[in-house]
């Protein structure tokens, strides 16, 4: 794993000086007003203060229902903005066309006009039977793309039968060990017409060789497969922690999935940079912009380090972005994530193709912002958190479900999702217009101040040698720790208002009826592996698992064609992961304190 390391090294160091010259440029450009007269700006200056007088004598005879107006980033929110908080802005070089450079407006030109976003529901519980089912259900009322979601055996990389599985065998989501369970899930689903989002990362090169192969089932080549593995470690070990390796090990295994689908699966988004979970740990909107595009700046470093070209490989990079109930700062944190990686790719990578540098991504809203009390609000919540993602230019969007604080979701709970986002598409003219906020005074404002606040940890990161460095010295876990901590301290203070949870209450509220997942997955499951590991080629398993062996301790070698032979004989998930468990160790998380 010591090349993998060698590979990275020195990318932090010449992005420190790119990170400073551009902090100095914006500093240049605030020095002037570009987008407004001079004249205008001082008759707009006395007006202001003039205006700024009355406010304040009306906030003395009518104090302000909160003692101080913030972002979930810390940004201060003023009572009004005007052309002057945003004079210095170059409608060019900041906000430009939908579908051209700096992408602040849009990855598409026509946008929503010509393709509404893709309506994907995330979806996946107890057998792989059931969440056939389910799929299938979502796709009869008008889904336009499956997103599988894994139980927690699988997220780790362990088969049903392991102790460490008991109690949670489909209960998160579907139980996958062997590619027999693939063929199920997608029985009477055409891979070829379909594309499917897996999260799933520490074995993703796994689920993506069982993909291929039930594909091969279909008759449908690998090179027509359309979809999207999550694949981001880094996120792992900073948020979600269901990593199995070491984090060289990840991605050494990540740089061989880049070269492999870049090769051979030319519609498949081998990687899903992931903001959601960074949000759902408690980061602020800022912390999940800065540290979700750390990790892609790491992944193009490691794709660039192995031979390829950026244009050759990050066109099929895609982002997984949280929305919650800070309705203007997500959008303008979805505005500013586009910016700021077509910028960057453009200036320090020299990407030239235009899909290196159109940031697409899907948004899912917030699991965090779901209450168990009073469920129904939830629905409110969804529909709010789906119109600043879909005003922030989504590609692709998962509402979630109202009862989903409680449990899996049923099937009433996510059509009305599903539906929510339906008729934000057909019943309104949301879609209508492109970008329809950009130039308002408050909305370009914020999406330049988040720009800013990830500048400053772009070079912090780098100054500790870059973001696998910053993950193993505990900064970015900090960094989200003490914000959540102080969340969650502002929530009990009841400073920060949850309705039905800390105002609002509904005393001795009577539990909702929800989903629960069959106990009797874990026997059906049991069973399936057991009649797999009877009747499949033990000694093809064998070799299979040795030649895969043999391609992870040679670090030159590409291991997909080895996990996609291993899957073929059948092997089953946690003796391919138990390879890599053997070689090259695990990981513990430093101490935060």
């Amino acid at each position: 794993m010591v090349r993998v390391l060698e590979d990275l090294s020195g990318w932090s160091s010449r992005r420190l000086n790119y990170w400073s010259g551009l902090r100095s440029r914006l500093e240049e450009r605030k020095a002037r007003a570009p987008l407004f007269k001079e004249e205008n700006l001082e008759r707009i200056k006395d007006l202001h203060r003039a205006w700024t007088k009355r406010y304040e004598e009306s906030v003395r005879a009518a104090p302000e229902r909160k003692s101080s107006f913030v972002t979930t980033s810390g940004i201060e929110i003023k009572p009004l903005y005007t052309p002057l908080d945003i004079s210095w802005l170059d409608y060019e070089t900041d906000l430009g066309f939908p579908g051209e450079h700096p992408f602040t407006r849009g990855v598409y030109t026509s946008m929503y006009r010509s393709k509404l976003w893709t309506m994907r529901m995330f979806a996946g519980l107890g057998t792989p039977e059931d969440t056939n089912r389910r799929f299938k259900f979502l796709l009869e009322h008008g889904e336009s793309g499956l997103s599988l979601a894994f139980d927690m055996p699988t997220l780790y990389g362990y088969d049903p039968d392991n102790p460490r599985s008991e109690g949670e065998v489909g209960k998160c989501g579907v139980s996958v060990s062997t590619v027999r369970d693939m063929e199920v899930i997608f029985h009477g689903i055409p891979l070829d017409k379909v594309s499917v989002s897996m999260t799933i990362n520490a074995p993703a090169a796994v689920l993506l060789a069982m993909l291929i192969a039930v594909a091969e089932k279909q008759g449908v080549p690998m090179n027509v497969l359309s979809g999207t593995t999550q694949t981001d470690i880094l996120k792992e070990f900073i948020a979600q922690k269901e990593w199995a390796f070491t984090p060289e090990a990840h991605l050494r295994i990540i740089r061989d999935m880049m070269e492999f689908c870049t090769k051979n699966m030319p519609k498949w988004h081998y990687i899903s940079v992931s903001g959601y979970h960074i949000r759902e740990a408690g980061a602020s909107a800022a912390q999940e912009l800065s540290f979700t595009l750390m990790d892609g700046f790491t992944y193009v470093d490691l794709g660039v380090s192995s031979g390829m070209s950026v244009d050759e490989f990050v066109p099929r990079f895609s982002f997984f972005f949280n929305s919650t109930m800070n309705f203007f700062e997500e959008i303008a944190k979805f505005r500013a994530a586009r910016k700021i990686w077509a910028t960057v790719l453009k200036e320090f990578y020299g990407a030239k193709n235009p899909r290196s540098l159109t940031m697409r991504f899907h948004t899912q809203n917030s699991g965090a912002s779901l209450t168990w009390q009073q469920p129904l609000n939830n629905i409110i919540r969804t529909t709010i958190e789906a119109l600043a993602a879909v005003l922030g230019g989504t590609q692709s969007l998962h509402t979630n479900s109202y009862d989903e604080a409680w449990a899996l979701p049923s099937e009433e709970a996510v059509l009305v999702a599903l539906r929510t986002q339906q008729i934000i598409a057909e019943e309104t003219d949301i879609p209508d217009t492109i970008d329809p906020l950009a130039g308002s005074y408050f909305i370009e404002w914020l999406t330049e101040q988040m720009f800013e606040k990830a500048l400053d940890y772009f070079y912090r990161i780098d100054e500790l040698g870059g973001m696998l460095q910053a993950i193993e010295a505990g900064f970015v876990q900090r960094e989200i720790h003490e914000v959540a901590y102080k969340t969650q301290l502002s929530v009990e203070r009841g400073d920060s208002v949850i309705v039905g949870v800390n105002k609002y209450v509904i005393p001795d509220e009577k539990p909702i009826r929800y989903l629960r997942v069959d106990e009797r997955v874990r026997d059906v499951q049991l069973a399936r592996l057991g009649e797999v590991k009877k009747s499949r080629d033990r000694e093809r398993v064998a070799k299979a698992l040795d030649r895969l062996r043999w391609a992870f301790e040679h670090e030159e070698v590409n291991v997909m064609p080895y996990i996609i032979e291993a899957v073929r004989s059948y092997a089953t998930l946690e003796e391919i992961m138990n390879v890599g468990r053997e070689l090259f160790g695990t990981w513990q998380e430093p101490q935060i304190v």
